[in-house]
């Protein structure tokens, strides 16, 4: 679904509580910004997306410009109020033609935002992922960058509200260098404090040479437990949920065609997955 074609005629008001920058001043910026919604009926279930309306480009007649974020955490109910998190990486681009940076309006937009401010959001949006119904299923959660946002409120949510959950969780956290791995880092490294079950495990993915231009490493990672995932990608009871860029699918297909002994055997078995909802993507 296109950005364009959502529905953002239903619109709120949020007020910045907070806003707190989670990576190293040696890497890029992520922030947490925490907002309250002046709506006491409103949620947003883990995996879920609010819609942020930055200003426009005036000049092209561009009143808003609409960016999805994913809610970062579970939404805490208040006196007359919701508060949310949202997870955002300041962005720039180059123009390929050109040269130049420019500066992305919307994550510049949040990220300039100090505590008083409004923003205005629509949503939310998308599918939540779901709890397996079988309590002793196997989840494999695949997150790249800020895409650990939605799993951090996942995991939350398996600890908090299915205490009937007893199945083994894998989340594989991609990033360039330890430093760049959110909630896993020394200025935030809360994740695990979620959900110290013994079946939880958080296995970090990192570029091999991160100084140099190299992709974040899912061969290795993914690799170095092949034997276990191939057996658990043929288990009625696994489910696979992946969040991130979308340039991870392209990555993760060449790795599990290979653990699957081909990339058609892998297509196959992908399709099956997704059909059974047992593969979902949340990707942007």
């Amino acid at each position: 679904m296109r950005l364009q074609e959502y529905d953002t005629s239903v619109r709120f008001a949020a007020r910045v509580v907070a806003s707190e920058r989670i990576t190293p001043e040696s890497t890029y910026e992520v922030r947490e910004i925490q907002l309250d919604i002046p709506q006491p009926g409103f949620t947003a279930a883990a995996g879920q997306s609010v819609g942020v309306l930055a200003p426009g480009q005036k000049e092209f007649g561009q009143q808003h410009h609409f960016r999805l974020y994913t809610v970062a955490d579970l939404p805490e109910p208040r006196d007359g109020h919701v508060r949310i998190k949202l997870c955002v990486r300041r962005c720039s681009y180059v123009d390929e033609y050109s040269g130049e940076e420019y500066l992305g309006r919307a994550s510049n937009y949040l990220c300039d935002l100090r505590p008083g401010d409004t923003v205005t959001l629509t949503g939310p949006y998308g599918l939540a992922f779901a709890v397996p119904a079988d309590p002793d299923a196997t989840l494999i959660l695949i997150g790249m960058g800020t895409g650990i946002a939605p799993f951090r409120a996942f995991v939350r949510h398996l600890a908090q509200n299915a205490p009937e959950f007893r199945g083994k969780v894998w989340l594989f956290h991609g990033a360039r260098t330890g430093l760049d791995l959110l909630y896993h880092n020394d200025p935030r490294g809360d994740l695990t404090q979620y959900y110290d079950r013994g079946t939880f495990e958080a296995i970090q993915v990192l570029s091999s040479r991160p100084h140099w231009t190299d992709e974040i490493d899912w061969g290795s990672a993914l690799r170095s437990h092949g034997r276990e995932l191939a057996r658990l990608l043929d288990d009625a009871r696994t489910h696979v949920y992946v969040a991130g860029l979308e340039k991870i699918r392209d990555q993760l297909d060449r790795v599990f065609a290979e653990l699957a002994g081909g990339p058609a055997r892998w297509a196959r078995r992908k399709s099956e997955l997704v059909a059974g909802g047992r593969w979902v993507e949340l990707l942007y």
